[in-house]
């Protein structure tokens, strides 16, 4: 895809648009989509391992969105959507398989985070993170050990 934008820019390819029910909106005050929306996972998702179940609520608040129009070209670019509304089919979760965490999302997962009960998502980015670091100390030990290093 050549010159990528968002609908900030009023660009021809809106990668991130504007949604449709705002287009016609000229005062901005109070129009946001917010308030908790349903989100359908794929069971064999990064997302669906963090919540471990298919439908979730997460809370929105925002004007723009993915434009559905381009999912096709990025899931055979490797970005696949895993997380989706099921009323209106936009678009709430992404992921890279081929990462070893990366999970991009639409919603606001920190406004039902807290230190007593982080979000899920959260607290598999954490984990992810850890068990990554380890594998490269048990690569870089390894390496030592053979003198590779």
């Amino acid at each position: 895809m050549r010159h990528p934008q968002s609908g900030h820019q009023n660009q021809h390819t809106k990668v991130i648009d504007l949604m449709a029910e705002q287009k016609t909106i000229t005062k901005k005050g109070g129009t946001m989509r917010l308030g908790a929306y349903a989100c359908e996972l794929k069971p064999d998702s990064q997302a669906y391992q963090a919540y471990k179940k298919t439908l979730i609520y997460e809370r929105h608040r925002h004007r723009y969105e993915f434009n559905s129009e381009y999912q096709e070209l990025f899931e055979s670019g490797g970005l696949r959507a895993v997380g989706i509304n099921p009323e209106s089919k936009l678009v709430e979760i992404v992921e890279i398989p081929e990462h070893p965490w990366f999970v991009g999302v639409q919603f606001h997962p920190e406004l039902k985070s807290t230190v007593e009960q982080p979000h899920p998502l959260f607290v598999d980015f954490v984990k992810a993170a850890l068990l990554h670091s380890e594998s490269i100390v048990k690569r870089d030990v390894s390496e030592l050990v053979q003198g590779k290093k």
